[in-house]
């Protein structure tokens, strides 16, 4: 989860403005003090942490809730604007035939955000290229090379290349009739003149579109001088955090570059290539509060899930028709968005905190379940009800499980079964279903 700590933290500041009977001052200094040390726990700079409180106790001192809305809730949605415009507005990428420039010191991540925005952009609709400009560290023409196959992109590099000037300039040629061009430029342990001056040359000769830096949120408040120095030098147009998740200097990281003024593009929040996202501060902060981000889930469900399959099922459910089948088809949906902790991120759950190990135990259930089903005939997923006693010790020793466990998916089968029948609001329904959650 991102930002877990920070998160949990603040969901109490929430969680007691909501419970309490009566906003009254003394309240509200109160959870300024908790918001403090939240923030500060991040990593986030002091100066920054002490502005930001004292500008949510003015507000919510002196300002009027609005028609209809409550004053806990109104003291929420000013911690919301506020922590929202301390992270700046981001900014996303434009989708169209361009080159860019992928800038970072050494370890930060970037050679796997070049996979990761590739993939990004082809889930956009466009074909990608990726060039392996980093002359100096072997092993990262072996990585990008091997990530290039991983996203299905075109690659050029030349492990024996004396100029990173020269591999550029062939790997643009190689690739014209891509519509983006990736270009993974060096690394060095620390900033140096060295690295700047190669850039530089880089940057004059390509002439990219876009020169995104790379910082390790970990790094926390040092990603300013991070940040400045590449933007001085070569003029960057967006930054990428990556390891923002649990990371507990990662606060300290996005406060830190959106200070700078460079614009927050993407943030990583995994090892896997899908573990990417579209930096929003308006939607990051509305997940730390637990309020979720049902825009983001409907995106990820339409990136991941073919709209005609979703569609079939829609229909079957709203006829009455719910087997094994369906069901299998239901988990396949989960799994293809994510795990299911970074799935509940985005469900709205003001005040709630999200139990991990019960996350990961249902995360495990749900293969389980998979496998099982993959060892029953067709006749049982369509009719569950034949599943009995001989059949029963047939499935489970085809999956390798005891009786027990067939039982459970059927006691899990028959809830969700009776869950759609007792589901009122068909419309709800009905988009539940076509994300796959129903």
């Amino acid at each position: 989860m991102v930002l877990e700590s920070l998160g949990n933290a603040l969901r109490n500041s929430i969680k007691r403005v909501m419970n309490a009977p009566h906003i009254d001052s003394n309240l509200i200094r109160e959870v300024c003090k908790d918001i403090q040390r939240a923030l500060l726990q991040a990593d986030v700079n002091v100066k920054q942490v002490l502005d930001l409180t004292k500008r949510i106790e003015k507000r919510a001192l002196t300002e009027k809730p609005a028609a209809g809305m409550g004053s806990g809730e109104h003291v929420v949605h000013i911690m919301y604007e506020e922590l929202s415009n301390l992270l700046g507005k981001g900014r996303s990428i434009e989708l169209k035939k361009q080159k860019i420039l992928m800038l970072g010191i050494y370890g930060q991540g970037k050679t796997t955000s070049c996979a990761k925005l590739a993939r990004y952009l082809q889930k956009k609709g466009l074909s990608v290229g990726m060039v392996a400009a980093d002359i100096h560290r072997p092993a990262a023409y072996d990585q990008l090379k091997q990530l290039s196959e991983k996203v299905n992109s075109k690659f050029y590099g030349d492990i024996h290349a004396k100029s990173a000037i020269d591999v550029v300039d062939r790997g643009l040629k190689e690739l014209s009739d891509c519509d983006v061009i990736i270009i993974d430029t060096a690394g060095r342990h620390k900033l140096d003149e060295e690295l700047m001056k190669e850039l530089k040359e880089i940057n004059d000769r390509v002439k990219p579109e876009e020169r995104i830096l790379v910082i390790d949120a970990t790094t926390g408040q040092q990603a300013k001088e991070q940040a400045r120095a590449f933007h001085e030098n070569v003029g960057i147009t967006g930054v990428i955090l990556t390891k923002m998740d649990g990371s507990a200097k990662g606060g300290g990281a996005l406060s830190a570059v959106a200070e700078v003024g460079a614009p927050i593009m993407f943030i990583g929040t995994g090892e896997k290539i899908e573990d990417f996202e579209l930096f929003d501060s308006e939607r990051f902060i509305s997940r730390l509060l637990g309020m979720g981000d049902l825009q983001t889930l409907l995106e990820r469900a339409k990136e991941t899930i073919d709209e005609k399959e979703a569609e079939e099922l829609t229909k079957k459910v709203m006829s009455g028709k719910f087997t094994l089948k369906e069901f299998y088809d239901e988990l396949k949906n989960v799994t293809k968005m994510g795990t299911l902790d970074k799935i509940m991120e985005l469900v709205p759950l003001p005040g709630a905190r999200i139990d991990k190990d019960k996350m990961e135990d249902s995360q495990r259930l749900f293969s389980k379940f998979k496998v099982i089903m993959d060892s029953m005939t067709e006749e049982e997923l369509e009719s569950p009800q034949i599943i009995k006693g001989t059949r029963m010790a047939r499935i489970a020793r085809g999956a390798g499980v005891e009786t027990k466990d067939v039982k459970e998916l059927l006691r899990y089968y028959n809830m969700s079964k009776n869950m759609m029948k007792g589901m009122k609001n068909r419309k709800v329904m009905r988009q539940l279903m076509k994300m796959g959650l129903g």
